[in-house]
Formats: structure tokens, sequence, C-alpha cells
């Protein structure tokens, strides 16, 4: 989970999943406490010839003589990990990964790895900025280049100086990244100079869309750097696509080639047939990778996964002749804040809790440093003088730092179709008019 979660967010995620115990950060053990849950504060640096913790006990049972423990079996259809998502739709849901899931996300790593850069994968070093409670951190740090004998400098929280200074100190070779965290590092080496990222040979950056403007400043500010994009969900393990760039061809602005264990096709999502390379459609995939389901939601997972196996990711793409994919759009209505997904309705449950709140939607900002921002329409009840900053202060005590609302725009009524269900585009498009 996320560290940061408020204990709200932290309820809501420990009772879906019935968590028994956890290791989280010495901050949040009385949190967790709170809630019945008996936790264990990990500090950050641990002197093994002090008086030992909790956690150091713990170690010490696990790495120990546990033979009189009866080890259980475990197949690689069991579930591994739950992280949460909002999916292709709706709030925020328990994603199950099985032991298989992760095994099949070792494969792309080592083949694309492995052909990629004439030296060897032991050889390379990766800064750690991207949080490891997100599926692409957890499957890139966690498994992956695990797998691979990389080297991995972790990093507590993102500061552009201290990066700049990490990757020269330890010969970072690989710097994986979400956009903002992109744009600030590529910002600071125009000031400084690509001298100061010269041991460096990949930037690779997923989770949210990329401008091409950036891009080309990227490509520019830093040449020697090999620059790729991926695709991913938390739905399929972060597998999905690659980057990969030859000396012939340099495909910057696409996310990659398909990873190898991994199926995909093109729909129209109206129509339901296949399209051809270079047609807009829905993508699906299919492959070891894909999730086992929503924990405790038959209904969402139906929706998403079908009897074939296809995965209906949501996003709006085409495949290129040369078999690289291209992000166009997406169906689905999450708000991509920095590399975060944020599900309207988790943000529009807040809202209508308020007692002078009679109805609400969340919708999407477009911002150039975030990405996008969630905007909230409101109704207020009648006679109630709530202000905008009432409203983002209500919702910022309930939520996550990176959820919280960024602006507010009181309305009359909300715009929604006949089921029921808001509809967005049009808070879109009063958003824009609005700007």
């Amino acid at each position: 989970m996320n560290p940061l979660s408020s204990v709200s967010e932290i309820k809501k995620q420990t009772v879906d999943c019935n968590v028994r115990f956890a290791f989280t950060m010495s901050e949040n053990v009385e949190k967790l406490a709170g809630l019945g849950i008996p936790a264990v504060g990990v500090p950050e640096n641990v002197n093994t010839d002090s008086k030992p913790t909790d956690f150091q006990a713990i170690r010490g049972l696990i790495s120990g003589n546990t033979d009189w423990v009866a080890r259980p079996v475990i197949n690689q259809q069991d579930t591994a990990a739950i992280l949460y998502s909002s999916g292709t739709t709706g709030v925020s849901k328990g994603v199950e990964l099985t032991h298989g899931n992760f095994i099949a996300k070792v494969e792309p790593f080592v083949r694309f790895e492995a052909s990629e850069y004439e030296n060897s994968s032991s050889d390379n070093v990766y800064s750690a900025v991207i949080p490891m409670f997100h599926v692409y951190g957890l499957s890139l740090f966690g498994v992956g280049l695990l797998s691979l004998g990389c080297a991995i400098v972790v990093m507590r929280k993102f500061d552009v100086d201290e990066v700049l200074i990490t990757i020269d100190r330890y010969r970072v070779t690989h710097f994986p990244v979400v956009p903002p965290i992109m744009e600030a590092v590529m910002m600071r080496a125009k000031g400084v100079g690509a001298s100061s990222l010269k041991g460096l040979k990949q930037i690779s950056c997923g989770a949210a869309s990329l401008s091409r403007k950036i891009i080309e400043e990227l490509v520019q500010t830093l040449p020697h750097v090999d620059f790729i994009q991926g695709y991913g969900m938390t739905e399929s393990t972060a597998v999905g696509t690659r980057g990969f760039n030859t000396t012939k061809l340099q495909k910057y602005s696409a996310v990659g080639l398909l990873a190898p264990n991994m199926q995909a096709k093109v729909v129209d999502w109206i129509t339901g047939s296949f399209l051809p390379p270079g047609s807009f459609g829905e993508l699906w995939l299919r492959g070891p990778a894909i999730m086992k389901g929503y924990l405790n939601n038959v209904e969402a997972t139906l929706s998403t996964l079908d009897k074939d196996g296809w995965l209906h990711a949501g996003d709006i793409v085409y495949f290129d002749q040369d078999g690289y994919l291209h992000i166009v759009d997406r169906l689905k209505e999450i708000i991509k804040y920095k590399g975060f997904q944020i599900a309207p309705a988790d943000l529009e449950a807040v809202l209508i809790s308020h007692a002078e709140i009679l109805d609400a939607a969340v919708t999407a900002a477009q911002d150039k440093e975030a990405g996008e921002v969630p905007v909230a329409f409101v109704v207020r009840r009648h006679g109630s003088m709530l202000s905008d900053e009432a409203v983002m202060d209500y919702v910022a005590e309930q939520v996550a730092p990176y959820k919280k609302v960024r602006k507010v725009v009181f309305t009359n009524s909300i715009p929604k179709s006949a089921a029921g269900k808001v509809l967005q585009r049009e808070l879109r498009n009063n958003l824009t008019s609005r700007i």
C-alpha cells in the first residue's frame, strides 16, 4: 500500500483483503494498531550489533531454522500480491496477481535485457525512484531486475538534486521514470550539462503519456542516452510492451514492441470487430501475466476479462507496420496524476459524504507539470455557502496527498445518462469552456 494513505483508505483496503499482519514505516504503526492490525515498524537502517528490535527478531526467524514449521504448498495459480487499481472504470479494486503472473513477468526482462546491449545485465545499475507499491516499481525492482543480478539504488523519495548526485555517485546506467520525474530531471540536466549524466545508458518511461515536445527535448539534451517508453497495467503485472531502438529504427513516441509472452489485438470498441495495423481501436491483451481477477468482485472481473482470457484494456491504440504500439486515447475514466491512478468514483464518494453537497462528479483537467489533476463538479444544497477551498480541504483530510482535488466548479446539476452514469465528456467540455 501507499504509505501516505489516509486512515480511511487503509481501513477500506485492509478490510477488503482481510489483512492479518503488516510491515510498515514506523510512523504508521499506530494507524494500523487503531484498526486492530498488528504491525512491525521497519527501520530504514538496521544495526545488527544494537539491541534487537521486533523487525530483527522476525528477520532472524525467517532466515533461521524453520524445519519445525509445516511449509504450505504454493502453486503458481495462488495469489502472491494484491494491488489496488481503478481498472478500466469505477472505484479502485484489488487486483489479484499470482506467483505465475510474476514468473511470467521475468521472461520479458530476460529477453529484452539480454538482447538490448552488449554488456552483461549484471553490470547494470538501476535507480529506483518509482514507488514499489505501484505495479511498475514492484514488478521492476522487486522481481524482474533481481532475476538478472542487476544492482538497484533505492531512494526514499524523489528529489531532483539528489537523483543527479546518486546517478553519478553509483554510476547508474538505467533510470526508469514516470513523466513528471523525467521532465524535472531533464530540465535540471539542461542547466548542469549532459556530462553529469555521462554514465547513463537508458531512460525508460511509463505509467502515463508523454508529449512529443518533451521527448524531442530529452533526445536533444541527452543524445547518448537510449530513451524508450513502455506500456502495462496492474492487471497485466506491468507486462505489455517495451521500447526497443536500433541504429536503423528509433521510435521514441511509441510505447514499444509486444512483450515475448503477451498476445494483443486491436478491436473496434463499438462493433467488436478486429482491426488491422494502422487502425485505431481498443487494446486487448492475453498471456500468462494477466491477473487472476479482481478480489471479491466477480462482476468487475467478468466485464474486464472475457471467457477467452482477453483483458479489455480500455485504451485506444494502434500498432504500426513495424509492430510498435502507439497510445492514442483511453476509454477509461481514471485520472493520471504524476503516474498515479486516481479513480473519480473514490473522490466522488468522499464529496457526497459532505453534509452540504447534494451531488458531485470528478473529472480530469490537463496540467503541464502533473499530466492530469482532479477537478470536482459540485452541486451544493439549497442555501449553502460552501466555498471551493472548504471542499478541497474536506477531501484532502480523507485521501492521500496525490488524490487531492485541485479545482472545484460549482454547478446546478451533474450531466448523466438515462442509466445514471456520469457523462465525463460533457464535464470535460464544460471545464474547457471555462478555461
